[in-house]
């Protein structure tokens, strides 16, 4: 028996509204899911097996405290004391991450934001960039590298999104990895789980990748050079969506820099940011608009 659902009882417990047995905590932190985000959030997560243990917390709060951690960039241990203890959130952060619980997410977000925006369920293009971060202590020199180029010593990420620039794959990898090198593992993600035969790159990607990609996976990778004449900051065709996307995840302080010991937990972080961005997109009442600064006044005296 499966059960999810709100004041159901099972052995004389009462589960509460997010699959967990107790008291939901109180919303005070910005990173916090409103109402109307977790009611859309919730039917995605798995359904609690009966006969079985039935999850002490709600799952709300779970959620809450990972994407807390993501927005704010703090460590497990100082998650703060009204979440669940750090140890039960980064259990269940491991067990949604192992059944590919935030990829389901995703693709059911990123589903209705296409078809509230008139466009197919699934695209058919796509666009790639990486994007390279250093590394913290906790980062191993066996998964992290020196970009020569950027002049980091880290990690890189590899993101693909669709033209609307909604994330579809995320690869991480030692930052010394070669743009062309590095971006087969996410067109391989991309190509077995997506209908996406056309990709957009930038320059880092051209030559033997575009001889790879069409050869083994028949997949047409454009490559939008820069204008010769161009001077300064210009906006490319088809490649600013995917700037834009790795700009919004780096507003969740906990991608700024690598913290992540295993490269796989920092792609499950990504992915949260990733959930946090599309609920908002799919949440807001109006279009969103840059906050105005507001005008010193001369002091008199």
């Amino acid at each position: 028996m499966f059960l999810r659902g709100v004041g159901r009882r099972v052995r004389g417990l009462w589960l509460s509204r997010g699959h967990g047995v107790g008291m939901a905590r109180e919303r005070t932190y910005p990173s916090d899911l409103t109402d109307e985000q977790w009611e859309m959030i919730e039917p995605m997560l798995p359904l609690i097996k009966e006969p079985g243990r039935i999850p002490k917390h709600p799952f709300r709060d779970l959620v809450d405290a990972i994407l807390y951690i993501d927005r704010s960039g703090c460590s497990w241990r100082q998650l703060p004391a009204d979440f669940p203890p750090w140890e039960t959130v980064y259990g269940w952060f491991q067990r949604w991450k192992a059944r590919g619980v935030t990829d389901q997410i995703l693709q059911e977000l990123r589903e209705q934001i296409r078809l509230a925006e008139g466009r197919e369920a699934e695209p058919s293009a796509g666009v790639i960039d990486s994007q390279s971060v250093r590394g913290a202590d906790t980062v191993g020199k066996d998964t992290r590298g020196y970009d020569k180029g950027k002049n980091v010593n880290g990690r890189k990420r590899f993101i693909v999104t669709d033209t609307l620039g909604l994330l579809m794959s995320v690869t991480v990898l030692a930052a010394s990895w070669q743009d062309r090198d590095g971006a087969k593992t996410a067109l391989l993600s991309v190509y077995l789980a997506t209908p996406i035969r056309h990709v957009f790159a930038d320059q880092g990607f051209a030559g033997r990748l575009v001889v790879w990609a069409a050869s083994m996976l028949r997949m047409v990778i454009e490559i939008v050079r820069k204008p010769a004449e161009q001077r300064g900051f210009v906006v490319h065709r088809k490649r600013w969506v995917v700037e834009r996307t790795l700009a919004w995840l780096m507003l969740h302080r906990r991608l700024a820099r690598d913290y992540e010991r295993d490269p796989e937990v920092s792609e499950e972080m990504i992915r949260w940011a990733a959930i946090s961005q599309m609920l908002r997109r799919l949440t807001r009442s109006e279009p969103a608009r840059r906050q105005q600064r507001r005008q010193a006044r001369p002091t008199t005296i």
